[in-house]
C-alpha cells in the first residue's frame, strides 16, 4: 500500500447559500460560529490522518491566495501542499483525473488519492479516520472505493448508493447510484435499510483510478493528461504548483466524477459510516448546527423579536427587528438581503442563478472583496465616483498599474504606506494623502509590521475594475509577454 494524499476538490459556488456563498468567494471560506472556515475544518480533518505528510488542492486559479490564507493559518505542522489550478469549472471528473495523473508522476503508481470536497463537515474525526483505514484497505484490493454515510432521515437534497453484497469486513458492492429522490422515494430508500447517502467523498489507489477512466471515460483522460503536460511544474518551499491552461483544460467535459466513473465501473466499493456529516448544502442544514432558543429561532447577530417561531436569523452588522413570522430564513449581507421560506431553503439557488444570467455582481463579489494583498470594500458609489476602504496586509503590494479612465486619491488612515506615483517613490504616514491622476503608473505597498488602512476616492468617466493595466505583480497577474 502506497502513501496516502488527501486531496481537497474546491469548487462551484455554492448557489443555495447566497448571499454569503458568492462565486468569488464560495462556501468552503465560509466561517462557522467557532471562526474556522469549512475549507480549514477540511483540510485539519485530513491533516490529522495518521501518516500524512502532504496534502493536494485543486481549485480555480482565482481562488489559490485565498485557499493559501486559509491553509497558514491552520497548517501549524507545515504539511507539504500540491495545488492545481483550474482556468474555469469543469466539475470533478476532469478535476479527480488531473489530481491522479499528478499523482502517479510524483508520487508511485501505489499511493492513494482521498478526495474530499472542501465544504462538508464531519464531526466525528474517530470515526472517520476508522472509514478511511477501511476505504485504503479496500483500494489497495483493487477497488474504487466511495463512502455512504447511514441514513437518519428520508432527505430529498442528497444523491443516494444502494448497498449490495459485503466485501468481507470493510465495505459493500455498490448497486447502484441514484439521483436526489422525491419525498416518497426518499421514505422508501429510508425504510429499506438499503440505501445510504452519497457523501461525495472517495478513496481511489491511482493505478486504479487510470485503468478504469481509461476504460469508461477516455476523454476526460486525454484531456486531462494534455493539460498536465502542458502545465509547468513550479517548485518552491514544501509546495508544487501547476496552473492548467486554458486552451487545453476549457476542452474537458463538465461531468462528474460519479456519472463519467462511478456508476459505470464495475469495481466500486463503499464503506457504510456514521460520521456526524453535513454537506451544509443549504440554510436548513446550516441552522441545524446552531442551539435555538424557546421558540425554535436561531439568532446570529442582533435582534429583537416578537411572537416569531422557527426562524434562522443571520445579521452580524445591522439590527434586524421582527414582529409576528414564523418558517423564515433572513440572511443580511452589506449589498444584498435574502428572505426564504425554511421549507425551501434548497430554491435560494435560483436567486443566485438569476443574479448570474443578468451579470449582476452580487453573484460574484461580495461588497468586500479578498485580494492577494488584502482587502478592499466599497463603501459608497455613485455618478462619478466611488469610496472604498483597502486594507494591505503586512509585506504585502498591490500591482504597478495604471488607469486610463480615473483619477485616485488616497489617504492613509492606519499604518505605514509606501507609494510611487509616477516618477515619485515615497512614504505616507497615517493622516497623510497623494493624488494619483488618470494615466499616471502608480503602486501601493505596505512596508510596516501592522496593517494599512486607507481611504481611495475614485472619480472618472469610468470607474469598472477593468479599467486597469498592470505592469508588474508579485503575484503572477500581469500578461505573458508576447513573442
Amino acid at each position: 500500500m502506497g502513501i496516502l494524499i488527501p486531496c481537497i476538490i474546491a469548487g462551484g459556488a455554492g448557489t443555495r447559500l447566497w448571499p454569503i456563498s458568492r462565486e468569488a468567494r464560495p462556501k468552503p471560506f465560509m466561517r462557522l460560529p467557532d471562526g474556522e472556515s469549512l475549507l480549514q475544518k477540511t483540510f485539519l480533518r485530513a491533516a490529522r490522518l495518521q501518516g500524512v505528510e502532504r496534502l493536494m488542492t485543486v481549485t480555480n486559479r482565482e481562488l489559490l491566495f485565498s485557499t493559501q490564507d486559509d491553509y497558514r493559518a491552520v497548517n501549524t505542522g507545515a504539511l507539504a501542499l500540491d495545488f492545481l489550478l483550474e482556468p474555469c469549472g469543469r466539475n470533478t471528473a476532469p478535476a479527480i483525473a488531473i489530481a491522479a495523473l499528478h499523482a502517479q508522476n510524483q508520487y508511485g503508481d501505489d499511493c492513494q488519492l482521498l478526495i474530499l470536497p472542501a465544504d462538508h463537515l464531519i464531526q466525528d474525526e474517530t470515526a472517520f479516520a476508522g472509514a478511511v483505514a477501511q476505504a485504503r484497505r479496500l483500494a489497495a484490493a483493487g477497488h474504487l472505493v466511495t463512502f455512504g454515510i447511514q441514513l437518519t432521515r428520508a432527505e430529498t437534497g442528497y444523491g443516494y448508493i444502494e448497498a449490495g453484497a459485503a466485501l468481507g469486513t470493510d465495505g459493500l458492492q455498490v448497486a447502484r447510484f441514484v439521483e436526489k429522490p422525491d419525498a416518497s422515494t426518499a421514505q422508501q430508500y429510508l425504510d429499506s435499510g438499503r440505501y445510504l447517502w452519497n457523501a461525495g467523498m472517495f478513496c481511489l489507489q491511482v493505478d486504479t483510478l487510470l485503468r478504469e477512466l481509461e476504460r469508461y471515460a477516455p476523454d476526460v483522460l486525454d484531456i486531462a493528461r494534455s493539460s498536465l503536460d502542458a502545465s509547468p511544474l513550479l517548485q518552491g518551499s514544501g509546495c508544487l504548483q501547476r496552473e492548467l491552461p486554458l486552451e487545453h483544460f476549457g476542452k474537458a467535459p463538465d461531468i462528474s466524477i460519479d456519472y463519467a466513473l462511478m456508476e459505470r465501473s464495475s469495481q466500486v466499493a463503499v464503506v457504510p459510516c456514521s460520521l456526524g456529516w453535513n454537506d451544509i448544502g443549504s440554510w436548513q442544514t446550516l441552522r441545524e448546527l446552531l442551539p435555538s432558543d424557546d421558540a425554535g429561532n436561531q439568532v446570529r447577530g442582533e435582534a429583537i423579536l416578537h411572537e416569531v417561531s422557527n426562524c434562522y436569523i443571520d445579521s452580524p452588522d445591522r439590527l434586524i427587528g421582527a414582529v409576528g413570522v414564523h418558517n423564515l430564513i433572513v440572511v443580511d449581507t452589506p449589498d444584498a438581503l435574502l428572505i426564504a421560506d425554511a421549507e425551501r431553503s434548497q430554491d435560494v439557488k435560483h436567486i443566485a442563478l438569476e443574479l448570474k444570467k443578468q451579470g449582476h455582481e452580487t453573484y460574484r463579489l461580495h461588497r468586500t472583496v479578498n485580494r492577494p494583498w488584502g482587502t478592499y470594500s466599497v463603501i459608497e458609489e455613485g455618478p462619478r465616483f466611488k469610496i472604498k476602504r483597502i486594507v494591505v496586509c503586512p509585506g504585502a503590494s498591490l500591482s504597478l498599474q495604471m488607469h486610463h479612465h480615473r483619477s485616485e486619491h488616497w489617504v492613509v488612515v492606519s499604518g505605514m504606506a509606501r507609494v510611487i506615483n509616477g516618477e515619485r517613490d515615497f512614504l505616507l504616514d497615517t493622516n497623510e494623502s497623494t493624488f494619483i491622476p488618470a494615466g499616471h503608473s502608480h503602486r501601493l505597498s505596505n512596508p510596516g509590521v501592522i496593517d494599512l488602512v486607507m481611504i481611495e476616492v475614485q472619480s472618472g468617466e469610468y470607474l469598472g475594475e477593468d479599467d486597469i493595466v498592470r505592469f508588474e505583480d508579485i503575484y503572477g497577474r500581469t500578461p505573458e509577454p508576447s513573442n
